[in-house]
């Protein structure tokens, strides 16, 4: 059983994010004055006296709204609304609007129980402006200023009150973390909801939708996998907007916190240096990577047209062979879940160890077949190898020359483990060290 799910709801700011960051103590929602930041749903796990509850912060609802986000947020709502076991409408201090009125007709038909949200109220005085808020018909309103923190404890204690008790799911840092980036508008949120089944990320052809990392837990193959959705990472030269800023910035947290990167590309354009970017971040934090081509049904090919395209791909990524690379679509839904299937064959290999005793016999062997090249008037000599750890796996060489043990030697003995080891998907790291004596 799930833990119980909170929503909250109400037209766009009232404050639902700030109430939200207020809630689950941290500056997760992305805030600003600008109405209709907020579009997809943004998940985050809340307690309140040892009551444990996932929070759900939602966009502004707007219910007859022709503009295209207002429309996608509407949908995300409805799905919101199947979701949660109780929902907090949230209005603001200066007055029930005609909007006010249409959600609260919506969400009373939707049958889960409400808790009606007064924000702003910063002083007692203020709480004389509530009575009007009961003509909403959906009970006592709260006075809270999420801003200050006003009266949010009382606020918890009724928001728990009203909770079922579910059992507790295992937290979601248990299971692989598979993180979906790239550049704006390669299909990421398509992809994922094609692996989910239903439209649980706002999806449109406008570039740069998600603002948030979205985390989703769903089984696959009978294995549980934390799926996190980003914002498309833009040159930092392009996030001029503060609301780009901080989803730039939660793209890059997402992917310090995920095991596995699926880094997706367009297959309609070229290989980017961004795209290379993203590549070389996600190498560097030591993350397993799967490369998506995506949009594969938009390409004209014939038998060879995917391996042309890996090699192509290879050749300007050079170094980074070792990463695999599959042709999906999220549209068609083609190969969708071979990205996960090697996503986790990945994360095994990240997390392999390799014995003391098969290392030095693979040493002996690379060092027998090309010797490491003399350093000033000295001969280097590699002693012994040991893996020091994993996730990513660090491999440690003692030699009498550490500085004597140049890039090319270093790509060739790397090389030679993924050859002997595999590590496929892996950024290996190799550390030289003097040999004590």
């Amino acid at each position: 059983m799930k833990k119980p799910v909170v929503a909250i709801l109400g037209r766009p700011n009232v404050g639902k994010s700030t109430l939200f960051n207020r809630i689950i103590r941290k500056r997760e929602a992305i805030v600003d004055d600008q109405p209709g930041v907020t579009r997809d749903r943004k998940y985050a796990s809340a307690d309140w006296a040892g009551v444990e509850f996932d929070l759900l912060d939602t966009g502004g609802y707007v219910p007859t709204s022709d503009d295209i986000f207002e429309k996608a947020i509407r949908e995300q709502i409805r799905h919101a609304m199947n979701e949660a076991d109780l929902i907090v409408f949230l209005t603001d201090v200066t007055g029930v609007t005609a909007l006010d009125e249409e959600i609260s007709s919506i969400l009373q038909r939707s049958g889960v129980p409400i808790i009606l949200g007064v924000n702003k109220v910063d002083n007692a005085a203020r709480e004389h402006d509530l009575y009007d808020f009961y003509r909403l018909g959906v009970g006592t309103p709260h006075p809270v200023s999420a801003l200050a923190g006003r009266a949010i404890g009382d606020f918890l204690d009724e928001i728990v009150s009203k909770l079922p008790q579910h059992a507790q799911m295992p937290s979601l840092n248990e299971h692989l973390r598979l993180a979906v980036v790239g550049r704006p508008n390669v299909g990421k949120s398509s992809f994922i909801n094609a692996i989910l089944g239903q439209d649980k990320l706002v999806v449109t052809e406008i570039a740069g939708t998600t603002r948030d990392a979205i985390d989703t837990l769903v089984k696959v193959n009978g294995r549980d996998i934390v799926l996190i959705d980003t914002a498309g990472l833009r040159k930092r030269s392009k996030v001029t907007e503060g609301v780009e800023f901080f989803s730039t910035v939660r793209s890059v947290n997402a992917l310090q916190r995920c095991d596995v990167a699926v880094v997706m590309i367009d297959a309609t354009e070229p290989l980017t240096d961004q795209d290379k970017k993203v590549l070389g971040m996600a190498i560097d934090l030591g993350k397993g990577i799967v490369l998506a081509v995506n949009k594969w049904d938009l390409v004209e090919k014939d038998t060879m047209t995917a391996r042309r395209y890996q090699l192509d791909m290879q050749e300007q990524l050079r170094d980074l062979a070792y990463i695999p690379i599959l042709f999906i679509s999220a549209l068609t839904r083609q190969r969708i879940f071979k990205i996960i299937e090697t996503a986790i064959e990945v994360n095994e290999e990240r997390a392999r160890t390799v014995s003391t005793a098969e290392l030095n016999k693979f040493l002996a062997d690379a060092v027998a077949q090309h010797h490491p090249p003399a350093y000033g008037s000295k001969w280097v000599k590699i002693n012994y190898i040991t893996q020091i750890k994993s996730k990513p796996p660090l491999f440690a060489f003692f030699t009498n020359e550490p500085d004597g043990i140049k890039k090319n030697y270093r790509v060739y003995l790397e090389n030679k483990l993924r050859e002997q080891f595999g590590f496929h998907g892996v950024p290996i790291r190799m550390s030289f060290r003097k040999k004590n004596r």
